[in-house]
C-alpha cells in the first residue's frame, strides 16, 4: 500500500480547482447566482451605449453587438486571467463624452475617436505592464480625482437632461427649462424617481427596471413603438475595425486620448480596491493581489472594445451586487460574460428603448458619481476651488477633456499663489502647464 498522501486537490471538479472555489468558501451555484445578480444591475448598458453612440453617426445594430462582445471579452478576461469576481462593459461617462464631446462638440469623426479610444487602452495597458500606473495614482491629489469624478457625473446629468427635453438652449441664458409638458421629459422624470426609489430598497436590476417600465408604459401608451424581442444579432460590420489610428495621432486629439485614459485609470483603480474591500479580496497589507492583471484585463478589455466599434470598456462599481450575493472567483465574471453574449439575441428590444427611457438612468448614474464632491475639504480654499472648477466645467464645456484640463491648471496656479508649493509635485505642474498651453494656443 502507498504511503504517498493525495493531493489537495482530489475529489475537487475542474472549476473548483480552476477558480479555487473552495479556498474563497464558494460554491458554483453561488458564483451563478452573483453573476446573474451583476449583470441585472449593469444590462442598462446594452440599451444606453447603442443610443448614445449611435448619435456620433454610429450604426445603432453594431454598436449594440460591440457592447455586448466587448463586455464579454473584458468579462472573461477578467474572469479566467486574473480570476476576480469583477464585471466590465463599456463605462457611462466616457460614451457620452466620445458622442459630445469629441464628435459632436471638437468636429471629429467617430471613427477618430475609436483610435483615440484604443491609444488610449494601448497606453494604459503598457503603464500596467512596466508599473508606472501606481506612480502617476499617487501624484494625483485627491481633490482633482474627487473634481473629475463629480464633473463627469454633472456632465451626465446635462446630457440625460438635454436629451429628454428637460432643459434647451435659450440664446440669452444658455439653457432653461423645457416644455415639461411633453411625454419625453416626463417620462424621463418618472423613470428617474422609479429607479432612485428601487435602488434605496435595494432592489435588484433597479436601472433595468426602470428603463423596461418606461418603455412598457410609452408602448401602452402609444408614445413609442414596439420592435420585437428577439431576433439574430445584427451585423458588426459596419463598426468592425473601422478605427482611425492616423486621425487620433493629431496634435489636438492628445488631451482626449488622456481624458481617456485618465478617467479609466483612476475609474478602473478606484473600482478594483473599493469591490475588493466588500468582498475582502484584499491581502493582509490592504492591497489586491493580481492587480497587474486586473488592470491589463481593463486595458485589453478597452482595446478590444475600440477594434469591436465601442466606447471604453471598464470596470463596472455594480459588481459589489454580485459580490454581496457571495461571488469571490472569476467564475462570476464568466457568468456576467455569457450573458452578454446570450443578449446579443435581443437587438430589437434594445431598438425599442427610446432616449427617454435611458434618461433617467443616465441621471441616477450622474447622482451617484457627484456623490464625491462630499469628500472634499471644503475648509481649504485651496482644495474646495479646483474640485468646483473641475466639476463645473465639464457639463459647462460639454467636454470632459475640457474639465480635467481646468482642473489641473486650477490647482496648479492656486497653490503656487498661495505658496502652497509643498503640495504640488513634478507630474502635477508638468501636466497644468501643458494644459494651460494647450488651452492657450491649441484650442
Amino acid at each position: 500500500m502507498s504511503n504517498q498522501q493525495p493531493e489537495p486537490s482530489a475529489g475537487k471538479s475542474p472549476l473548483d480547482r480552476f477558480f479555487k472555489l473552495s479556498e474563497h468558501r464558494t460554491t458554483v451555484k453561488t458564483e451563478v447566482i452573483a453573476g446573474i445578480t451583476t449583470f441585472l444591475t449593469m444590462a442598462y448598458i446594452i440599451f444606453v451605449n447603442p443610443s448614445i453612440l449611435s448619435e456620433a453617426g454610429m450604426d445603432y445594430g453594431a454598436v449594440f453587438v460591440a457592447t455586448c462582445v466587448a463586455a464579454a471579452v473584458g468579462c472573461l478576461i477578467m474572469g479566467l486571467w486574473a480570476n476576480y469576481p469583477i464585471a466590465l462593459a463599456p463605462g457611462m461617462g466616457l460614451n457620452a463624452f466620445f458622442t459630445y464631446g469629441v464628435v459632436l462638440g471638437m468636429g471629429y469623426t467617430w471613427e477618430a475617436a475609436l483610435g483615440a479610444v484604443f491609444l488610449s487602452g494601448v497606453t494604459f495597458f503598457l503603464l500596467s505592464i512596466f508599473r508606472i500606473r501606481e506612480w502617476i495614482i499617487n501624484s494625483i491629489p485627491l481633490t482633482l480625482r474627487l473634481g473629475i469624478a463629480a464633473g463627469i457625473g454633472l456632465f451626465l446629468a446635462m446630457v440625460a437632461m438635454k436629451n429628454a427635453g428637460i432643459i434647451v438652449d435659450n440664446p440669452a441664458t444658455l439653457v432653461s427649462v423645457g416644455d415639461l409638458s411633453e411625454p419625453a421629459p416626463l417620462y424621463a422624470l418618472a423613470g428617474f424617481f422609479v429607479i432612485t426609489a428601487l435602488a434605496h430598497l435595494r432592489v435588484t436590476g433597479a436601472v433595468m427596471i426602470g428603463i423596461l417600465g418606461v418603455t412598457l408604459v410609452a408602448m401602452l401608451l402609444g408614445h413609442n413603438e414596439f420592435g420585437g424581442v428577439v431576433s439574430m444579432p445584427p451585423s458588426i460590420a459596419p463598426t468592425l475595425m473601422s478605427m482611425d489610428l492616423a486621425g487620433a495621432f493629431d496634435v489636438a486629439m492628445i488631451s482626449v486620448v488622456f481624458a481617456f485614459l485618465f478617467v479609466d485609470l483612476f475609474d478602473t483603480s478606484g473600482t478594483l480596491v473599493g469591490v475588493a474591500h466588500r468582498g475582502g479580496l484584499l491581502d493582509k497589507d490592504g492591497k489586491l493581489p493580481r492587480l497587474g492583471r486586473a488592470l491589463m484585463a481593463d486595458s485589453t478589455a478597452s482595446m478590444a472594445g475600440a477594434a469591436l466599434g465601442t466606447s471604453t470598456t471598464t470596470s463596472y462599481v455594480e459588481s459589489t451586487a454580485g459580490i454581496a450575493a457571495g461571488g469571490r472567483t472569476g467564475l462570476t465574471a464568466v457568468v456576467v460574460a455569457v450573458l452578454f453574449l446570450a443578449s446579443l439575441f435581443f437587438a430589437p428590444l434594445a431598438g425599442s428603448i427610446p432616449a427617454y427611457a435611458t434618461a433617467g438612468a443616465l441621471l441616477y448614474v450622474a447622482s451617484l458619481m457627484a456623490g464625491s464632491l462630499a469628500h472634499a475639504d471644503w475648509d481649504d480654499a485651496t482644495e474646495a476651488a479646483p474640485v468646483l472648477i473641475a466639476a463645473l466645467a465639464m457639463p459647462l464645456t460639454f467636454s470632459i477633456a475640457e474639465g480635467i484640463a481646468f482642473g489641473f491648471v486650477s490647482y496648479v496656479a492656486i497653490k503656487a499663489l498661495s505658496g502652497r508649493f509643498k503640495d504640488l509635485n513634478a507630474a502635477v505642474v508638468i501636466l497644468g502647464v501643458l494644459f494651460a498651453i494647450k488651452m492657450i494656443y491649441l484650442d
